[in-house]
């Protein structure tokens, strides 16, 4: 909120433009620097403006159009973005409709002249005494971003891992540091983080403050960069520099958000305000910068305790509606006034509906009230008070008596100087007593401020621990999901273990330290060795994950393309017999023919596996045994018989013909 509430004492630029156009090349501008007593002028481009503004950072920058700064409203929106977080854009002669400026600078003694360089004295004069409305585009809601720095793309593979880890975790570290100085600041934020691999990519902050009332800085280091930018309105807004101390209705909404409206005598919303962490005393505080209530109005009835306090600390009439508002009689009363939250509706409603009642009270009350008057006093007095209008002027007036003569019984006229002198005395004595009073209101308010400031401290300490206490069920939580997704994986896995396991109890028991020793007690089952090809690499791996010993029954699932070195390893295993899927090489088929190893193919026997173990019965390995010496010795007569026939070719050959 602006707390100007007297002459500034900070920079004032009055700005009116010396030649050219905005909409057109190279306007420039009359520039007059006005601290409130020295005054410098300058002759400057748009250019140098800006530059100007942005190194002297100037309390307001004043004009009597504001579009002599910015060619449509686009443009504007553009100006007010780039000013400083300090500096506001003041237009002097009014607001939608503004006034001459020659009229402004007339009804509040500014020097005048027609020329640019006076026009922009007048416009700096008039801003350092609270003339004019301050133009604004934004509200008082500021976004917070950190994000990363720089991107997080690579050459791939564990380094660019590390890469991308570090950058998000540095996003969340900062975010981390921003949180924490926004709570140790007491302001009411809202926060949206976008997780990433190592941490965070994006954490945004919606806080309820302007940019300088937040601690934190925009920046750019490395990986984490900092930007700040305030929430924009839907159009511009206007808004009194000027806090007047006028005789004004009040409209308050209690609650977690405290909202605050005040309504002029003429049905003209002034100004609103909300916050989550405001105090009694800083709403009172806040009310007293804005005028004198006469009327403090709540939305709802009864009148809520704190409201019902605020009133009696201003001694002001209270106002509620017959019953609570609804809520589209809230909204259809405020339709033409700018808000930013439910609450601060809520307080306009209740201080125009208060203004309702009592418009037509107001009106009969300023038409019976002298120019010379003051209509807010006599309005305070009558409907605060409970006294008539007449009493009242009767009371300001203060008239000593009416008889033109001088008798011993009638006390003499009084002279003008003795009217005044009395009318003093008895305003003095009325103040001092009222004085009194505001000293012990002062004392009891102080207790309260006190004691309030103290349940204050243990209720943000108390947010403090329930919001770390909610993050960290929401932390549990998450952890919680995640086990729970482990466990049921972990439970499916145990089924199918127990599965395999029960399918494997059916077929044999094995002793794990000899894989190849199988109980005599197994009902005639042999254990099988898969070898899953014919090479050395696949006889060297199956060694090792389950030894081949002497008379073990060996699969192979494809039996093709041994050769000598490959068939010669298996058949120094000496297996009982090889079980072969596809067909064996000459060469192959020779080796293990020579060491006397059984080979027969894998359909003659019957193999059963889980995973990797396999067993045979044993009856059926027997019968492709003998089958493979019923062949083998036929195949060692036919080659015994070609041996005959190559020594009688032979013996024929070397013998002499006679």
């Amino acid at each position: 909120m602006n707390t100007r509430t007297g002459a500034l004492d900070a920079v004032v630029f009055g700005v009116d433009i010396q030649s050219g156009d905005v909409r057109g090349d190279a306007p420039s501008y009359a520039l007059v620097v006005f601290d409130g007593e020295a005054i410098e002028r300058d002759v400057v481009s748009l250019r140098k403006l800006r530059r100007l503004i942005d190194d002297v950072e100037p309390s307001i920058v004043a004009t009597d159009n504001m579009y002599e700064l910015a060619e449509d409203k686009d443009a504007l929106v553009h100006f007010l973005g780039t000013l400083p977080d300090e500096t506001t854009l003041v237009q002097v002669t009014g607001a939608e409709q503004p006034e001459p400026l020659s009229r402004v600078a007339s009804r509040h003694g500014v020097p005048y002249g027609k020329e640019p360089m006076k026009e922009a004295e007048a416009a700096a004069r008039l801003a350092a005494a609270n003339v004019g409305q301050e133009v604004s585009a934004f509200t008082d809601t500021t976004e917070v971003k950190v994000a990363r720095g720089r991107s997080t793309g690579g050459g791939g593979g564990w380094s660019e891992d590390r890469y991308t880890r570090r950058i998000h975790g540095s996003v969340k570290q900062r975010a981390r540091a921003v949180e924490s100085e926004l709570d140790d600041a007491g302001l009411d934020y809202e926060r949206e983080v976008t997780e990433k691999y190592g941490g965070f990519s994006q954490a945004l902050f919606t806080v309820s403050a302007r940019p300088q009332d937040i601690p934190v800085s925009r920046m750019r280091s490395g990986d984490v960069r900092v930007e700040i930018e305030r929430e924009r309105r839907d159009g511009i807004e206007f808004r009194p520099l000027a806090k007047r101390r006028d005789h004004v209705v009040v409209g308050v909404d209690p609650g977690t958000t405290t909202a605050v409206a005040v309504v002029g005598l003429d049905g003209e919303v002034l100004d609103v305000y909300s916050s989550r962490t405001v105090d009694a005393a800083g709403v009172t505080e806040w009310i007293v910068e804005r005028g004198r209530p006469i009327v403090v109005a709540a939305d709802v009835t009864p009148m809520p305790e704190t409201v019902e306090k605020l009133r009696r600390s201003f001694s002001a009439a209270g106002w509620t509606p017959d019953s609570d508002l609804a809520i589209d009689v809230k909204q259809h009363r405020t339709r033409e006034e700018g808000y930013d939250n439910d609450h601060e509706r809520d307080a306009m409603a209740a201080a125009l509906g208060a203004y309702d009642d009592h418009a037509d009270q107001f009106e009969r009350i300023a038409e019976k009230v002298p120019p010379r008057e003051d209509v807010g006093e006599v309005t305070a007095r009558v409907v605060a008070g409970g006294e008539s209008v007449e009493s009242v002027l009767d009371d300001l007036a203060d008239d000593g008596g009416d008889g033109d003569e001088q008798t011993e019984h009638t006390p003499r006229e009084l002279t003008e100087e003795e009217k005044e002198i009395k009318r003093l005395r008895a305003r003095v004595e009325r103040l001092e007593g009222h004085v009194d009073d505001l000293e012990g209101t002062i004392q009891q308010k102080d207790d309260q401020l006190a004691e309030k400031e103290r349940e204050l401290s243990q209720a943000r300490s108390e947010e403090r621990r329930e919001v770390r206490k909610d993050r960290e069920v929401t932390r549990l939580q998450r952890e919680n999901e995640r086990l729970e997704r482990e466990l049921e994986a972990e439970r499916e896995d145990r089924e199918a273990l127990e599965s395999k396991l029960e399918r494997l109890k059916g077929l044999w028991k094995l002793d794990h330290s000899n894989f190849a020793d199988v109980s005599e007690k197994q009902e005639g089952l042999v254990s099988v060795k898969v070898i899953e090809q014919f090479t050395s690499d696949a006889i060297a791996t199956a060694d090792e994950a389950v030894g081949l010993v002497e008379d073990d029954v060996i699969l192979l699932r494809d039996a093709s393309g041994a050769g000598r070195s490959t068939a010669q390893r298996l058949a120094a295993v000496n297996p009982q017999i090889v079980l072969r899927n596809g067909g064996l090489s000459d060469v192959a088929d020779e080796i293990l023919f020579e060491h006397d190893v059984p080979v027969a193919p894998a359909e003659m026997v019957t193999v059963q596996e889980v995973d990797e173990l396999a067993v045979a019965r044993e009856h059926e390995v027997e019968a492709a045994i003998e089958d493979w010496e019923e062949r083998a010795e036929a195949r060692k007569r036919e080659q015994n018989a070609e041996l005959v026939d190559q020594i009688i070719s032979e013996h024929r050959a070397d013998r002499p013909e006679s």
